[in-house]
């Protein structure tokens, strides 16, 4: 169950499942490879095996921090809209 800190591409893994339920919302594990699925995201939890990474991303640059800044975004232009009203 460790949490993945960042994005990354895999370069060595061993039978490597991913839960990404909380950014796919689908409860099924992930089998990642370096063949069909290298991509390994911020925020989703190793379930069985054990894998190294290259990390491409981190913090707001990183698929969770995207959705937090478009979360975010989306609050500011709900806040400016009701100043606008006043």
């Amino acid at each position: 169950g460790d949490l993945l800190p960042a994005d990354g591409i895999l370069i060595q893994g061993n039978d490597l499942k991913i839960d990404e339920s909380s950014l796919t919302g689908e409860s099924d594990q992930v089998k990642k490879s370096m063949d069909k699925d290298p991509m390994l995201l911020s925020g989703t939890h190793v379930m069985e095996g054990s894998g190294r990474m290259v990390v491409t991303a981190v913090g707001i640059n990183s698929q969770t921090g995207i959705i937090f800044t478009l979360l975010g975004a989306g609050e500011g232009d709900e806040e400016k809209k009701v100043k606008k009203g006043k």
